[in-house]
C-alpha cells in the first residue's frame, strides 16, 4: 500500500495460515482495516466456504464507508462458534491490496485465541517510537506494553534473588510463551532399578559395575573415572569442568585460610616461596564462602553435611594446575585442619571430594541456574513489560529469552519442589537452596557475567589451558560485533540511546526486580551505544553459549559419581590420619539418591531433537535486509570459531566441546 491517502474504498485481504498440523481454527475470525483517518467495521472472514485450515490461504474484499487514509494496522479478533470447539490458531500472515494497488504485508507469526480479544498487526518496519510518524502507531505501542504489563507481572522468587514471572502453570503461559521441547529417548533403565535402595554403596566395584553400563559409551566420562583422584585433572575440571566459573588468580591469602610458606613449600620449586609465587601470579583460589554454615539436607530420613572450602592451587613448572592446600570450612580452628598433598592419600582424596562436592552445589544452583535460567526469566519478564513488538531490541533478545518461562516453571515444579531432586537428592536442600540463592544473588558483579572482564578479573585471560575462557572470549566478541551491528540499524548516536524512553524503562524495571544495581555495578540507565551493545551481549551469552557450557557438560562430569558428588553421608574430618578407603565410601551419597541425581542430569544433558543452534533464527524478521545480512555475517564468523574449536581439540587427549558454536542452543531450553 503506498503511503498516499487515498478515498479508494475497496481492499482485497488475505489470511495465511500456518502451515502445522494444529495451526487451524473452527472459530470465527474478525478483520477490521485501521488507516490514519478511519477504520472499517469488522467483517468476518471465514464465513461460507471460507475456513482456516492448517496451512490455506482465506480472501475477502473489505469496503471501507470513507477513506482510510494511510493502511497501518490490522486489527484480528477469535470468536468461538457455537457448538465447536474453542481451539488457537497460528496466522502466518495478512496481505492486504488495495485494488489495482501494492500489496501490503502484516506479519503475525504468532497464535491468537478468542480470550485474548483484539489483536493489531502492523506492516511499518522496526523502529524506535521517536522515528513512528503514525499517532494511532505511537498508541498501539502504548496499548501493547500496557496490555503486556497486566498480563504478565513480577512475583517474589526468593528473598533477595531476582524476581520471576507471576504465573502458577503453563497453561497461564499461553501458546505464544510456550514451545515443544522433545529430547531423544534416555536409557535410564539401568539407574531406576536402583531407587528402592536406601542405603549406601558397598564399595566401589558396586559403582564400577553400574558406571559399566551406564558410562561406557561417554568418552570424557570415561576419562573422569580414570583420573578424577590426580591432582592435575582436579586443577583442570576448575578451569574446563562443568563450572569454569569460580577459580581466580589471586596475591594475597584470605586471611581466615591457616597457610603458611613453610607448609606449602614442599610444592612449589624449589628455588620459590609462596610469597614469590603470589607475585608471580601462579597461586590460584577456589573460595565457597557462599555456602557457610548452611545446614544440608535430610536424605533417605539421614542428615546430610555441607562444607565452605578454601582450595588453594598453584601453576606449576609442567603448566598443570595442581591443588596445594585444602581447608574445609571457613573458620580456622585446630578441629579445621589444613589438608596437604604430602597427608596420607586417603585424608587428601577425601578432602579433594568434598571440594567437588561444595563444587556441585555452586555449579547446580549460581552457575547454572541464577546465571542462566534465573538471569533469562528476569530478562524475558522486563522485555514482555516494556519494550513492544516492533521495537528492534525485542525482536533481538526474544529468540535467547523466550524459552526461560517455561522451563523456569517447570524447574520451580518439578526439581525444585517438594518430592523433587533436590528434595530428595541433594545435599542444598530445598530450606538451604534459598538461602544459597539470596546470598549468591548480592555477590553477582556485573562484571562477572561479563566474559573479557570476567576472565581479566580473575586471571585467566592468558591461562593457554583455560579452553573455556579461550572460546567463551571468541564467543563473545563475535556475538557482541553482531548486537553492535543491529543496534546501528536503529541507534544514529548515543543520543538515541538516551532519548528511549522504552529503553530506560526496560532498565530500570530490571534492576528494581533483578541484581543489586549499585553494589553489583549493573547499568541503572543506558547513556551510551557501547553500554548497551556490552549488556546485549552479556544476555545472549549468558542464555546461550554460558548456558550451554554449564548445562550440556555437567553429566559427563558427575557420571563417575565419586568425582561429583551431590551430598555427604558424614562431617567433614576434624583430624587428619584417620580415613580409610572404606571411611570414603560410607562419605559418599546413598544408591538411590545417586541415581535419581544422574537420572536428571541424563535428561537435563541432552540437546532436544528441535535444537536451534546459536543465532541460527527461525523468526521471519531475520529473513529480510539488514537482519538477513548481519545473521550470515555472525553465522559466518561462528563458523569459523567451529572449524578451529575441531582443529585444537583433535590435538587435545581430552577434547573441550561445550563451546563448539554447533553446539551452542540459541536459549535456555532446558
Amino acid at each position: 500500500m503506498s503511503d498516499t491517502t487515498t478515498s479508494c474504498q475497496e481492499f482485497e485481504v488475505t489470511i495465511h495460515t500456518s502451515p502445522g498440523s494444529t495451526c487451524g481454527t473452527f472459530s470465527r475470525l474478525w478483520l477490521t482495516l485501521i488507516g490514519s483517518e478511519s477504520e472499517t467495521p469488522p467483517i468476518s472472514m471465514n464465513e461460507s466456504d471460507r475456513r482456516l485450515l492448517p496451512g490455506s490461504t482465506c480472501q475477502a474484499r473489505v469496503w471501507a464507508s470513507g477513506p482510510l487514509g494511510r493502511l497501518v494496522l490490522v486489527r484480528l479478533r477469535l470468536e468461538v462458534r457455537t457448538g465447536f470447539p474453542d481451539m488457537d490458531w497460528h496466522c502466518s500472515r495478512v496481505a492486504v491490496r488495495q485494488v489495482d494497488g501494492p500489496v501490503q504485508v502484516f506479519l503475525c507469526e504468532r497464535w491468537l485465541r478468542p480470550v485474548e480479544g483484539d489483536v493489531e498487526l502492523r506492516s511499518a518496519k522496526f523502529c524506535l517510537l521517536k522515528d513512528e510518524t503514525e499517532e494511532k502507531l505511537k498508541q498501539q505501542r502504548l496499548r501493547q506494553v500496557q496490555g503486556q504489563q497486566e498480563l504478565i507481572r513480577w512475583r517474589p522468587f526468593i528473598t533477595g534473588a531476582p524476581y520471576c514471572v507471576d504465573l502458577d502453570s503453563l497453561s497461564d503461559l499461553g501458546p505464544n510463551l510456550s514451545y515443544f521441547h522433545k529430547t531423544p529417548a534416555s536409557n535410564l533403565h539401568h539407574l531406576r532399578g536402583f531407587i528402592s535402595r536406601a542405603e549406601p554403596w558397598s564399595d566401589f566395584s558396586e559403582l564400577e559395575t553400574l558406571f559399566a553400563h551406564i558410562g561406557h559409551q561417554n568418552t570424557i566420562a570415561r576419562f573422569v573415572q580414570a583420573h578424577w583422584t590426580d591432582d592435575w585433572y582436579f586443577g583442570y575440571q576448575c578451569l574446563n569442568g562443568s563450572n569454569p566459573l569460580l577459580l581466580r588468580q589471586t596475591r594475597l591469602l584470605p586471611a581466615n585460610l591457616s597457610v603458611t610458606s613453610d607448609m606449602l613449600r614442599p610444592f612449589l620449586p624449589g628455588d620459590s616461596s609462596l610469597e614469590q609465587e603470589l607475585q608471580k601470579g601462579t597461586i590460584y583460589l577456589l573460595d565457597y564462602d557462599v555456602l557457610d554454615g548452611l545446614p544440608g539436607n535430610v536424605i533417605n530420613r539421614k542428615q546430610t553435611y555441607l562444607s565452605a572450602p578454601l582450595c588453594l592451587l598453584h601453576l606449576n613448572q609442567q603448566g598443570q594446575l595442581v591443588p596445594v592446600a585444602i581447608q574445609l570450612q571457613q573458620m580456622p580452628s585446630p578441629q579445621n585442619p589444613v589438608f596437604l598433598p604430602s597427608d596420607p592419600s586417603y585424608d587428601w582424596l577425601l578432602a579433594k571430594i568434598w571440594v567437588r562436592c561444595a563444587d556441585f552445589q555452586f555449579h547446580q544452583l549460581v552457575s547454572h541456574y541464577l546465571r542462566t535460567h534465573i538471569m533469562g526469566e528476569l530478562l524475558c519478564v522486563a522485555t514482555l513489560r516494556h519494550l513492544p513488538d516492533f521495537h528492534p531490541l525485542h525482536q533481538l533478545l526474544m529468540p535467547h529469552v523466550r524459552t526461560s518461562l517455561q522451563i523456569n516453571l517447570q524447574a520451580r515444579a518439578s526439581l525444585l519442589a517438594i518430592g523433587g531432586v533436590f528434595d530428595q537428592a541433594v545435599g542444598s536442600g530445598l530450606n538451604t537452596l534459598s538461602v544459597l540463592l539470596s546470598r549468591a544473588s548480592a555477590r553477582i558483579r556485573y562484571r562477572s557475567l561479563c566474559v573479557p572482564d570476567d576472565l581479566m578479573d580473575r586471571g585467566l585471560d592468558n591461562l593457554p589451558q583455560s579452553y573455556y575462557g579461550q572460546d567463551a572470549l571468541r564467543v563473545w566478541e563475535v556475538l557482541h560485533g553482531f548486537v553492535l551491528s543491529w543496534l546501528d540499524v536503529y541507534y544514529s548516536g548515543d543520543e538515541d540511546i538516551q532519548q528511549d524512553s522504552e529503553l530506560q524503562s526496560w532498565i530500570s524495571d530490571i534492576n528494581t526486580h533483578g541484581f543489586t544495581p549499585h553494589s553489583g555495578g549493573f547499568p541503572t540507565v543506558f547513556y551510551t551505544k557501547a553500554e548497551l551493545s556490552k549488556f546485549v551481549t552479556m544476555v545472549v551469552f549468558s542464555c546461550s553459549a554460558l548456558h550451554a557450557a554449564v548445562n550440556f557438560s555437567q553429566l559427563d562430569f558427575a557420571l563417575w559419581m565419586p568425582n561429583c558428588p551431590a551430598s555427604m553421608a558424614r562431617p567433614p574430618p576434624q583430624v587428619k590420619g584417620a580415613v580409610t578407603q572404606d571411611d570414603i565410601m560410607s562419605y559418599l551419597p546413598d544408591v538411590n539418591s545417586t541415581c535419581r541425581v544422574l537420572m536428571a542430569l541424563t535428561v537435563l544433558s541432552q540437546p532436544s531433537v528441535n535444537f536451534v543452534p546459536l543465532c541460527q533464527y527461525k523468526e521471519a524478521v531475520f529473513q529480510d535486509d539488514p537482519h538477513r545480512r548481519l545473521v550470515e555475517e555472525v553465522q559466518a564468523q561462528l563458523k569459523a570459531i567451529s572449524d578451529d574449536i575441531t582443529e585444537r581439540n583433535s590435538q587435545l587427549e581430552l577434547p573441550y566441546p561445550y563451546l563448539f558454536p554447533g553446539r551452542i542452543e540459541n536459549s535456555v531450553a532446558i
